[in-house]
């Protein structure tokens, strides 16, 4: 190391002892208090003015999810890890059966024409694919939202309709019953096939019978019991 690397490197060293007990004095002058740590103010279910989040006693709430206000959650349903349902300034229903996976997010609107506040409405035995948004809609029962999709105001999926992963279905669209629609934005793709209907109903009860094995884990104390 020549000359200049060994004043360069007492310069460093100088710089993380001083750090260190600049730190080790902080602490001794906190005294008692220099490790508390901060609470989380994290709450699965949170009220919001005068509206409280309304879930069934036999639905599943991820520990890390977060469902506001005026929210409804439908016997047998599950909110996966992640996903946020804001019921602020009107109200989400979300029917039975229905599961809506990691990480996506429900709102309601406000229209920037009518000033009209609108509710979203989810149906039963809905599958809401990883990381959506649904955005004051109304999805009908048994429909299927992929991955990843948008959902914007005003649209209305029908029963048996699927977005696919990925879509942005643009304002006040309607995709009807038995229809596949993809893209960005969002467009008539084909007709469902039968496998695929089949694959929508089987997608609830999957989701179902996995909501109820991850309720019973995170029932579960420290010690694992």
């Amino acid at each position: 190391m020549g000359t200049l690397g060994r004043a360069i490197y007492s310069v460093g060293f100088w710089i993380r002892e001083t750090g260190q007990a600049l730190d080790r004095l902080g602490c001794r002058l906190q005294g008692n208090y220099y490790f508390q740590e901060q609470l989380s103010r994290h709450r699965t279910l949170m009220n919001v003015f005068d509206k409280a989040p309304a879930v069934d006693k036999d639905a599943f709430v991820a520990p890390s999810a977060s469902i506001i206000g005026n929210v409804h959650v439908g016997r047998g349903s599950s909110i996966w890890y992640g996903c946020v349902l804001r019921g602020d300034v009107n109200s989400i229903s979300v029917g039975s059966g229905t599961n809506i996976q990691d990480n996506s997010l429900v709102h309601v609107a406000k229209s920037n024409l009518s000033g009209k506040v609108l509710p979203t409405i989810i149906g039963d035995n809905v599958t809401v694919g990883h990381s959506a948004v649904l955005h004051g809609c109304t999805v009908e029962d048994e429909a299927f939202v992929g991955a990843g999709a948008t959902l914007l105001d005003g649209v209305c999926v029908e029963k048996n309709a699927m977005v696919a992963a990925g879509a942005l279905v643009r304002q006040n669209t309607r995709i009807p019953c038995g229809e596949v629609w993809g893209g960005n934005p969002a467009k008539f793709l084909r007709k469902l096939t039968e496998e695929e209907k089949a694959f929508i109903s089987q997608s609830s009860l999957n989701y179902a019978n996995l909501a109820q094995v991850h309720a019973a884990e995170n029932a579960k104390g420290f010690d694992g019991n």
